[in-house]
């Protein structure tokens, strides 16, 4: 499989659209509104209702200045999303030092700008606004206008009070940011890894695809390739005395064998329309493998039937998720051995599954629990020594396998503290991939029917 690099932490900035932020802060504006209305009219606060009303202007003509001067569905840039929500958090901290300081619990609203920044910014600049943040909330600890009621009675609370909630939005500051950032980013990582997957399972369905199509047009153009070649043969045998023609007679008779020679390469010896579908599940595995069977490893195939019978071999779909994830794990376990790799293909009255195993010197202890996450680390060297992926590879195998209804487990040939027999034995990294033999049933029952006509391919 072709090398398929992400940036697991890209340019999450560019998922913001603008709309997105005008639509939250025109929320916030309403919300203001309210609770400035509800705090003067129904408790009868003394507020300072010119600046606040200065304040909630200010965002209003932000919002208004960003509807008629950008289009609605601009992307925003990190420096754009950045300064959008360092003006909401000098607003809101504005209103809050106009309000009471920390004695009004609306200040713990200042959090809410810094989990979008966790969800769009990278991780220096969500730094830097959370900085900005702390700093503007210790800051309304100890300066900001007191809370009035009309009788000039001062609301405010007890001191303990305030410096536990101080304590409480700097852990949160610090503590909100890390976890939506962590979540977004896994988030992020499975979308990207997910969209890996989807681009290699739809490759092979085309190879697929095309591998029918071309064993269909291998079988139907058999007949009048054949006449060709016939009757170029009988015209090259009746054309003694005229040279000119023989030899055209015969060029066509050559042509029609390098068209069957032609279609012969490109298809597979012995599957035609009828059979692309299906396959003796050793064939399938044989198929996956084959690509790599010629790369200065020795390839060994072992076959375990159902109490010791393996003539009867279960047939199964050559679906393209099946051959690819099988192909990875051949792909895998060539690049690591160092002189042999086995394939084991076992199958019973129940389950029918495939193990391989290479001479290889293993996963390393520390990672093997979490073999198939995708991105593991950026250049993760401690999966398997000279390994510098980053785990999108064994995740698309492991993927694509478990949507066949497949179970996955991984292992090592040998213990952590055993000592290296050298190559030649498997002692290397173990994959085993096992399917319950009723979810081919319906292949099955395909082998045991009719071929019937041809059918026609899909397109």
């Amino acid at each position: 499989m072709a090398d398929t690099s992400f940036e697991p932490h890209g340019h999450r900035s560019f998922w913001v659209r603008l709309r997105t932020l005008i639509v939250l802060r025109w929320i916030a504006i309403v919300g203001q509104l309210v609770a400035i209305t509800v705090a003067q009219r129904m408790f009868n606060l003394d507020l300072n209702i010119g600046l606040c009303f200065l304040a909630i202007g200010a965002s209003i003509i932000a919002n208004l200045f960003a509807i008629f001067v950008y289009p609605e569905n601009k992307r925003l840039s990190e420096r754009e999303v950045a300064g959008m929500l360092v003006f909401d958090i000098l607003q809101l901290a504005f209103l809050v030092f106009l309000t009471g300081g920390l004695n009004n619990p609306f200040a713990l609203l200042i959090l809410a700008p810094l989990a979008i920044s966790a969800m769009a910014l990278r991780p220096l600049t969500l730094t830097a606004v959370a900085g900005l943040s702390l700093v503007l909330v210790v800051a309304l600890m100890f300066w900001h206008l007191p809370l009035r009621t009309q009788e000039g009675f001062i609301m405010q609370q007890p001191q303990v009070f305030r410096y536990g909630f101080l304590a409480a939005i700097t852990i949160g500051v610090i503590f909100l940011p890390v976890y939506a950032g962590r979540v977004t980013s896994e988030m992020h990582t499975m979308s990207e890894a997910l969209t890996a997957t989807q681009m290699a399972l739809a490759r092979e369905q085309k190879l697929t695809d095309l591998g029918g199509v071309i064993a269909a047009a291998a079988h139907e153009l058999g007949t009048p390739l054949a006449t060709i070649k016939l009757a170029s043969g009988e015209l090259y045998d009746e054309l003694e005395d005229h040279p000119t023609l023989r030899e055209d007679a015969k060029l066509i008779r050559e042509q029609a064998n390098r068209c069957r020679d032609i279609l012969t390469s490109m298809g597979q010896a012995g599957k035609d329309d009828l059979h692309i579908r299906h396959a003796p599940f050793v064939a399938v595995v044989r198929e996956a493998a084959e690509p790599h069977a010629d790369r200065g490893i020795a390839v060994h195939y072992n076959i375990e039937g159902a109490h010791g019978d393996t003539g009867r071999q279960p047939v199964i779909e050559r679906r393209p998720e099946i051959i690819h994830g099988l192909r990875n794990q051949v792909q895998n376990a060539v690049d690591f051995a160092r002189e042999n790799v086995w394939i084991d293909v076992f199958w019973d009255d129940e389950q029918i599954g495939v193990r391989i195993i290479d001479d290889g010197p293993g996963y390393s202890p520390t990672i093997i629990n979490r073999i198939g996450d995708p991105f593991v680390r950026r250049k993760r060297r401690d999966a398997r020594p000279g390994y510098v992926g980053m785990g999108l590879g064994l995740f698309i195998a492991k993927t694509l396998l478990e949507r066949s209804g497949a179970e996955l487990s991984f292992a090592n040939g040998r213990g952590s503290g055993d000592p290296d027999p050298g190559p030649g034995e498997r002692t290397g990294a173990v994959v085993v991939t096992i399917w319950k033999r009723e979810l081919f049933s319906e292949s099955q029952e395909a082998e045991r029917a009719a071929l019937g006509e041809n059918r026609p391919i899909e397109v």
